[in-house]
């Protein structure tokens, strides 16, 4: 829910912000629990240079490392997904999987490109899978993508 007294919340958009040269937010001081506002990662087109979600997610850990505050892979999904939602006060209908939500999906593939294959080998989690997607993937890494549940794009198959 968006900070109670002012109905603020964060979208934070790294490539917007490097983009314009305004700054660089320190993620963890924006969630401090001390102040109850919430903080999300998303694109913005305006000022970013990126719709991609992936090339989003890779500045923002940038952005983390370089004010010493860096945050992990699973951090990072969460605040492109529930996070983001929380921000718009919508967690109710979106940025989970839970029953009776709206599901626009995303499937990636952690093989879709030789170097992505390459690092996947010497994965040893799930949060490191995701952290080589964030980092090294691209549109490339998008297998299908649902609207609302339906299959909207589904990129051919790749042999291996």
């Amino acid at each position: 829910m968006p900070h109670e007294r002012a109905g603020a919340s964060i979208a934070h958009c790294p490539t917007s912000n490097l983009f314009l040269g305004s700054g660089l937010l320190h993620l963890r001081n924006a969630k401090d629990p001390k102040r109850p506002v919430e903080v999300g990662v998303g694109t913005d087109i305006g000022a970013g240079t990126s719709l991609s979600l992936l090339a989003t997610l890779n500045e923002a850990y940038k952005v983390a490392a370089l004010v010493a505050a860096p945050i992990g892979a699973l951090e990072m999904l969460y605040l492109a997904t529930l996070g983001g939602a929380r921000t718009l006060d919508l967690d109710d209908r979106l940025g989970s999987l839970a029953q009776g939500r709206e599901a626009d999906l995303v499937v990636l593939d952690p093989k879709a490109t030789p170097l992505l294959a390459f690092r996947e080998q010497r994965s040893r989690s799930i949060e490191e899978t995701l952290f080589v997607l964030m980092t090294l993937g691209d549109d490339r890494a998008v297998c299908a993508t649902y609207i609302d549940g339906k299959l909207a794009h589904a990129r051919e198959p790749v042999d291996r």
